[in-house]
This record gives structure tokens, C-alpha cells and sequence, in this order.
């Protein structure tokens, strides 16, 4: 097996936290600047459920070609919202919630080891990012990350969703190399782990918080719970 050229990461849980108590700050912050008499947990596990199920349609993932169009999340989200706000009769601005939703994604925090384990690796490996994401705040969460990569895409760009082959194809492209060649590191193993390696890629599983393996989808090739320790990983493959 021919040597590593390139990593690509994939954004949320995997380089930055997206804990579920960002979430609900964040819908405390617009229950309270639209003045929505529900309580703030109630609005967002409602909101959750319809966002899950938005997930759950967007790809076919038997037939990827003949998933339905292409729609981001800020117009998800809106639709979400707009399906809790008429069930509950209240009268709240869907377009100004979806907006702060977009907002709030582009701030996350790091995980501690972000930083150094990324300036490890890019002394010897190009880096990358693919993340199913909106333009509007991925790319505001690399600038705050404050790491220069040399390819990012996102599902916006492509106009598809991860595991959707797509998305992997197009990093490949934009990278020039063979997908051999590339090794994808994210949280997700259906997203990330099914996705990276239905096109070829070597598949790096992160797995911060112990979930167990779904026999269902395929196993990655090596599975961490930090950045840490991924160049030791990629030193193996090498």
C-alpha cells in the first residue's frame, strides 16, 4: 500500500465541540430576543426531532444519485422551525432563528489538542477539510481555528451530503491524488468511516466519547480518541 500524502478532517466533534449544551444556550438566546413563551429545552428538542428527521431523508443512500435536491441546512433548519412554531402556535421569526443557529455553528471551541496535533501533522502531510456544513459558518469556524489547510470543501460546495460519495470524489480531485492516497479522519461512522471508505480512502475513526462500533457499517481502518496520537498512526502507514 502506496504511502500518505494527504489527511482530511472532517470539522465537527472531529477538530471543534459541538456539545448539545451549545445547542440549548442557544435556543435560551431566542426564546428570550423573540419573546417565545415556551420553555427553551422544549422548543429544542422539538426543533431536534424534525432536524434528525431532515437527516434521515436527504440521502438515499442505496441510490445516492437519486437523493432528493440538494438543500443546506440554514434552509433546513428554517423549515424546522417554521413546522415547531405553527404546531405550537407561536409567532416566531423561523429566518432569525435558522440565522442565529448559522451564527452560533461558527464559534465552537477547539478541542485541546486541536492546534498542536494539526501543526504536528502539517509538517510532514497536506491537511485538508470536507464537513457536511454551510458555507456561512464553516468557514467563520477555520478562520477562528486559526489553521490554514489547503483544501476545504463543504457539503454546500459540492451540493451533497457525506456518506454520499460526491464529497469524497470532489477532495480527491481537489487534492490531485488517488484516494490511496488520503486518509479521512471524523467522528461519525457513517458519515465518515462509510463515506471515506466506499471511495477507497484510508478511514481514521475518532472516537472521543466510547460509542460502540454498528457491525452494520464498515469498520474504519484504525480507531483514536484523540488527535493526539494520529501521526503515530500515520507513521504505521508509511
Amino acid at each position: 500500500m502506496s504511502s500518505v500524502k494527504a489527511i482530511v478532517f472532517d470539522m465537527y466533534e472531529t477538530l471543534v465541540s459541538n456539545p448539545e449544551s451549545s445547542w440549548i444556550e442557544l435556543f435560551k438566546e431566542i426564546c428570550t430576543k423573540q419573546d417565545l413563551l415556551i420553555d427553551p429545552e422544549t422548543l429544542y428538542r422539538e426543533w431536534k426531532e424534525r432536524e434528525i428527521d431532515f437527516r434521515r431523508v436527504r440521502l438515499n443512500i442505496e441510490h445516492p444519485h437519486k437523493s432528493p435536491p440538494f438543500k443546506s441546512y440554514e434552509v433546513a433548519w428554517k423549515e424546522c422551525f417554521d413546522q415547531v412554531f405553527e404546531m405550537r402556535r407561536l409567532n416566531g421569526d423561523s429566518s432569525q432563528a435558522a440565522k442565529a443557529a448559522i451564527y452560533s455553528m461558527g464559534i465552537r471551541e477547539p478541542f485541546e489538542e486541536t492546534h498542536a496535533a494539526l501543526l504536528t501533522l502539517q509538517n510532514n502531510w497536506t491537511t485538508a477539510v470536507l464537513s457536511n456544513a454551510d458555507d456561512d459558518y464553516l468557514f467563520p469556524q477555520i478562520s477562528r481555528l486559526g489553521i490554514n489547510f489547503h483544501t476545504i470543501l463543504s457539503s454546500e460546495m459540492v451540493g451533497a451530503y457525506k456518506p454520499h460519495p460526491m464529497p469524497f470524489e470532489s477532495i480527491l480531485i481537489k487534492l490531485d491524488l488517488l484516494a490511496h492516497e488520503v486518509v479521512y479522519v471524523g467522528d461519525n461512522q457513517f458519515d465518515d468511516v462509510k463515506g471515506s471508505k466506499g471511495v477507497g480512502m484510508r478511514s481514521v475513526w475518532i472516537n472521543r466519547y466510547g460509542k460502540h462500533p454498528d457491525s452494520n457499517l464498515p469498520s474504519p481502518d484504525f480507531e483514536i480518541t484523540s488527535l493526539t496520537d494520529l501521526h503515530k498512526v500515520i507513521e504505521r502507514w508509511n
